[in-house]
């Protein structure tokens, strides 16, 4: 008989719901028009503590959130594609293949915005805390970087709702719910693939790190860059 059993950890769906939310908040304070751009970098330092996290969640956190057991191999993905093309893919447990991959672009992506955002300026009232370290040359890469890197992370995230909505209009599997309760249908066979708890107390280290760490990185690490004036 098909039982409910824990799949997403606790910690993971805190994350995908602030990370959704933080995405949403950076672009809508991203237009230097409205007066938000301090926002806007606090919100970067969110996103580069949320991803890291994520990061470090995907070594030591629970079964189906380690980077280990949901990136695809090879075969894996070309077996999905072709599952996908004939239509009948199968229920997986955690992230299906592309799923998996999109997990690992996305992260990457917001990685590198969040670490371009450090190094650059406005060149009118802002700055990241490490603008002035680095050749002008390359702040100007960095910047072309961030300027467009939000249209990929956009892109990315608009495929990764799209696949969502496919699998829950035409493929009758509901993603989004399984990402609040954290649990999912399992039949007999698969009911030892569920997890037994969240590893709370094993997050909430790894958030307090990250936190020390990414506030060491932007206060108290961050050079005093000396500008002169003749």
């Amino acid at each position: 008989m098909a039982k409910q059993q824990l799949i997403w950890d606790l910690p993971v769906r805190i994350f995908h719901w602030c990370f959704v939310g933080v995405l949403l908040a950076l672009w809508y304070t991203s237009d230097q028009d409205n007066g938000l751009i301090e926002i806007h970098i606090k919100l970067g330092y969110t996103a580069l503590g949320l991803t890291i996290f994520r990061i470090l969640w995907g070594v030591v956190g629970t079964t189906h959130a380690k980077f280990i057991n949901f990136i695809p191999r090879p075969y894996q993905l070309k077996s999905y594609l072709q599952q996908l093309k004939i239509g009948k893919v199968k229920n997986y447990i955690g992230h299906n293949p592309l799923g998996s991959l999109m997990v690992i672009f996305i992260l990457l992506a917001v990685l590198l915005q969040a670490t371009s955002g450090l190094f650059i300026s406005d060149d009118i009232f802002s700055a990241g805390p490490y603008n002035g370290v680095l050749s002008s040359d390359f702040e100007k890469i960095l910047k072309t970087i961030h300027i467009n890197g939000f249209n990929i992370i956009a892109t990315l995230s608009v495929i990764h709702v799209v696949a969502i909505l496919y699998y829950l209009v035409v493929k009758k599997q509901n993603l989004i719910k399984p990402m609040f309760t954290g649990k999912k249908l399992l039949d007999n066979g698969e009911a030892n693939q569920g997890i037994k708890h969240s590893k709370l107390l094993i997050a909430l280290i790894v958030a307090i790190a990250v936190v020390c760490f990414v506030y060491w990185l932007v206060v108290i690490n961050a050079p005093v860059i000396e500008e002169y004036y003749y």
